[in-house]
């Protein structure tokens, strides 16, 4: 089923004495303003490698794509990045707090065989085109990986996390805080018995994409372009892609509702959205602080700016899967966020599936203060909050061949960029 193998990891040198100060979040939530932070923060801040700036003077041959690629050599002649002398998985521990609780995630780096999504590798959410094209021109400047893929498997009784977990017993290569609190620490697991033991358990399951769908598929473009130009005879390094693999059943795996931030129609009215959507939901005036408190099914709060406050719930008795007729497998049509999609923003707003994909009219946040600010202040006009899919869900819809809408979800918190590199060539 999905092949692993260990990887000879790049990852930051001693020369770094404050890896607190080189790690970045992934491309996907650096705005602006966070990017021109982590650049000041440390000139070996990752961000120039996963995110860089943009310059006016830029063109086909002097842009960020051909300077991170400089940079990356740069950094390795110099050793500020160093090599894994021999082939490793990265057993991962991270810890946090979400919603007034301590969480520890742990799972493991490696290379994940690039494949077509079905039979090894479930994806879960749908892509945007740019995102994609972005991640193409990095990783074909690069030709190697920043920031993983995170992947989960299902292993109820824990046995592969715990045979990775041996290796706690010795010192690990960084251990680290935050300035978010979060705990760091990251071995390299070498034993080639253990390796083993944990590629051929791994065979016998599938994994699903959390995070990265664009990273993956990306690679798998990639691959499949420099495989039809080499014609190798064998698997090459570009066949497999840098993965974070969690265990589904790991407690401290966090998923938090991706909110949705909405551009309305020119002639959108309230008191005739209000009116129409009736039709399947019940209306109450709601609190602004109480938007995101979502405790009953298919429940959606919505802010429409200047403190217009409201609850919409589908109305009792319906089944989503008996009347959303033709959009998909039963799975997907009970889906809250897919109820939220087909019977308000689609219906109603004029929103479907390829003003998703353009992702000019529709944003994501997972944080319910943010959505509230950014629509009175103008920046968008509606926001729509929901309650953060079951992991159970997930599985469900990718099993069944389906998709959620894009930023379904928001696996918390993401897993930081700089840990380790993977370079695609030998």
């Amino acid at each position: 089923m999905a092949t692993i193998i260990p990887i000879e990891g790049w990852r930051f040198s001693d020369l770094i004495d404050d890896m607190a100060a080189v790690i970045a979040p992934p491309y996907d939530v650096i705005d602006e303003a966070l990017q021109k932070r982590l650049y000041a923060r440390h000139p070996y801040n990752v961000v120039r490698l996963e995110h860089g700036l943009r310059l006016p003077s830029d063109d086909a041959t002097n842009n960020r794509y051909t300077r991170t690629a400089e940079l990356f050599q740069r950094w390795r002649r110099e050793g500020v990045l160093v090599k894994e002398p021999r082939p490793a998985l990265y057993f991962y521990e991270q810890s946090f707090s979400a919603a007034g609780r301590r969480y520890t995630r742990r799972g493991f780096f490696c290379g994940l065989r690039l494949e077509a999504y079905g039979r090894h590798i479930l994806p879960h959410e749908e892509t945007i085109r740019a995102t994609k094209e972005d991640r193409l021109q990095l990783l074909r400047a690069c030709r190697a990986n920043f920031s993983p893929v995170w992947g989960l498997y299902t292993d109820p009784e824990g046995n592969i996390i715990n045979t990775l977990a041996s290796v706690t017993k010795d010192e690990p290569l960084y251990s680290f805080t935050d300035d978010e609190h979060q705990i760091h620490r990251l071995w390299a697991v070498t034993d080639k018995r253990i390796i083993t033991a944990v590629a051929d358990r791994l065979s016998g399951v599938r994994v699903l994409i959390a995070d990265g769908h664009h990273r993956f598929e990306t690679g798998l473009h990639y691959a499949a372009k420099r495989r039809r130009a080499e014609r190798p005879f064998e698997e090459a390094p570009y066949d497999f892609i840098l993965s974070f693999l969690q265990n589904a059943f790991d407690p401290g795996l966090v998923i938090l509702p991706a909110h949705r931030l909405i551009k309305a129609p020119a002639d959108f009215r309230l008191t005739v959205f209000l009116s129409a959507v009736t039709d399947y939901f019940s209306i109450e005036p709601a609190r602004k602080e109480r938007l995101a408190s979502l405790d009953e099914r298919y429940s959606f709060g919505f802010y429409a700016g200047n403190s217009r406050c409201y609850r919409l719930t589908l109305k009792k008795g319906l089944d989503p899967a008996e009347f959303l007729k033709g959009t998909g497998a039963r799975e997907r049509m009970r889906l809250e966020v897919g109820v939220l999609h087909a019977l308000i923003l689609e219906k109603h707003l004029r929103i479907g599936a390829d003003e998703c994909t353009a992702a000019e009219r529709i944003s994501f946040t997972h944080d319910p203060g943010e959505a509230c600010n950014l629509v009175d202040s103008g920046a968008w006009d509606l926001a729509f909050f929901l309650r953060p899919p079951d992991v159970k869900e997930l599985i469900a819809i990718a099993e069944a061949g389906q998709r959620m809408p894009q930023k379904s979800t928001f696996f918390f918190p993401k897993i930081p960029t700089g840990l380790i590199f993977y370079s695609v060539d030998k």
